[in-house]
């Protein structure tokens, strides 16, 4: 894999200017479930490619608003959609990146969160009751990120979380699922914002995390399964334990930068297949926690840029690779 790839910052920057363009394509309107997070997306990787403002702020923050479920108390993905904890979750990450905080109802918000906690300790997703681990960190991010974790029951909440954790020292969507590397930055994710990583089979769970990695530098989410940049939640997990050094980060970097769109801008899951923002996000926060030259600060914890995690009081003890000069 050439070793002078170069991250196409002014592409990507240009792909996800033109995202919101394109609604006259069936695309747009098929992914409509999925706006608020791509929102998300698209604004974290322009933060750590340094160009926050490359799209415009009050409409990013009407649209956010726009999606508020008066009902629910949270936020839908689109206007008129019924609010979920993953759009929830986005649209408190984005106000919060926009410094727009006020313009959310927080106690609305809060009561919407706890509410989805299951006696198991779990979050369903919504009212319709579906479960899973990711659910379960999107409550706990949000309720950290407004300062409010203290009111949800979080011995439970990691009780659950430990009853996923398999003999692999991985952790599955929902308890006696397989492990799989989305799962394990959700559950250890939540925990290390729990300050509760002592339920981490750290030694086992490095061991199968550094498994993930293939000849060809790409991680995939469990075994026998291909390559994917969308699995870099795995470095995510790997440096909140301190173990980037666990995996060969150049040919992981080089992977990444294969896998860019040198046409159009954007980031794919693997080479040669078409960019998304997912992945874009996911490929710019890797090549962030990896050390790669120009980039900003990502926390891994909460996704989100360093510096707006720390002002917040609510760093862990995750540690990227050095930066890179340019």
């Amino acid at each position: 894999m050439a070793q002078n790839l170069k991250l196409l910052v002014p592409l990507h920057v240009s792909y996800i200017q033109n995202l919101g363009k394109s609604q006259d394509e069936l695309a747009y309107h098929l992914t409509a479930h999925l706006r608020m997070n791509a929102i998300y997306w698209g604004l974290t990787a322009l933060c750590i490619m340094g160009h926050k403002d490359a799209l415009d702020r009050e409409e990013m923050i009407e649209f956010v608003m726009s999606c508020w479920d008066e009902e629910a108390g949270g936020f839908g993905a689109h206007p008129d959609h019924d609010a979920h904890i993953l759009s929830t979750l986005s649209a408190i990450q984005i106000l919060i990146m926009q410094d727009a905080l006020d313009r959310l109802d927080v106690d609305r918000v809060v009561k919407f969160i706890l509410s989805l906690q299951q006696p198991s300790g779990v979050f369903a997703g919504d009212s319709f009751g579906e479960v899973d681990t990711r659910f379960l960190y999107c409550a706990v991010n949000a309720l950290s990120l407004l300062g409010r974790l203290s009111e949800m029951d979080t011995e439970r909440a990691v009780s659950y979380i430990s009853e996923c954790r398999n003999y692999d020292g991985g952790f599955g969507a929902t308890i006696g699922a397989e492990s799989h590397a989305a799962q394990v930055f959700v559950c250890v994710a939540a925990l290390a914002i729990l300050d509760r990583l002592d339920v981490v089979d750290q030694q086992t769970l490095c061991w199968w995390l550094s498994e993930r990695q293939l000849p060809n530098g790409g991680l995939n989410g469990r075994p026998e399964k291909l390559e994917d940049v969308g699995r870099l939640v795995l470095p995510c997990g790997l440096t909140e334990r301190g173990i980037m050094t666990w995996i060969d980060s150049e040919k992981l970097a080089s992977f990444i930068l294969s896998a860019q769109d040198p046409e159009l801008g954007g980031i794919a899951d693997r080479p040669g297949d078409m960019a998304d923002v997912f992945h874009t996000q996911f490929g710019v926060a890797g090549l962030s926690l990896l050390g790669y030259p120009g980039l900003v600060d990502l926390d891994p914890v909460y996704c989100m840029p360093a510096s707006i995690i720390e002002a917040r009081g609510l760093r862990k003890g995750w540690k990227a690779l050095p930066r890179k000069s340019l």
